[in-house]
């Protein structure tokens, strides 16, 4: 992937000898992962003030978070549903379960019908009224984010993302033994 360029890229390596580059325009450009560095990038600058003033302001972790905002999206998910779009261990994901039910933000957890152990959670008044409170501090970043792109751009880039996100299931988990084999090879 890293033989893709912009216009950009063109000018990227050209520093003064004796000048060390500019370590963004490096990860940026001169990156062998380049798509995987930018999705990291972006999702750290918008992730780490939002749950900071989370925690800050509410006294909720991020994971506890994550459970609201996932069945506020989707009521009546199970943990498996959230670990499984959020890549949260299941086990973190009970820890912050528990916890939203002493503070009386999820509602007891009831048994979905015909579907053995998962039970279905079900945010309470009190965590709608959290959501509501927190989700448009969520989306006012995200419009800031993305203020540098035009409607197309971002309808481009919305939808190039879904599609990266939903063949995850091809890809996601485990790593390839041929991809073990060609490291092992390079040593």
């Amino acid at each position: 992937m890293s033989d893709l360029q912009t216009e950009s890229d063109q000018g990227f390596g050209t520093h003064e000898i004796g000048q060390s580059p500019d370590m963004l325009e490096a990860k940026l450009w001169g990156n062998p992962c380049p798509f995987t560095f930018r999705v990291n990038y972006i999702a750290l600058l918008y992730n780490t003030p939002l749950y900071s003033w989370i925690l800050d302001t509410y006294g909720l972790k991020r994971t506890e978070y994550v459970v609201l905002y996932s069945l506020a999206l989707a009521d009546g998910g199970s943990a498996r549903d959230i670990s499984r779009t959020s890549g949260f261990p299941k086990n973190t994901l009970s820890r912050a379960i528990n916890q939203l039910e002493r503070m009386d933000l999820i509602n007891l957890r009831t048994k979905a019908p015909g579907s053995g152990r998962k039970q279905a959670l079900h945010l309470s008044e009190k965590g709608w009224e959290l959501y509501h409170q927190t989700v448009p501090v969520f989306e006012a970043q995200e419009k800031r984010m993305l203020t540098t792109l035009s409607d197309g751009e971002r309808q481009m880039l919305f939808e190039l993302t879904s599609k990266v996100v939903l063949a995850s299931k091809d890809w996601a988990g485990n790593l390839f033994p041929e991809t073990m084999d060609m490291a092992q090879g390079e040593i």
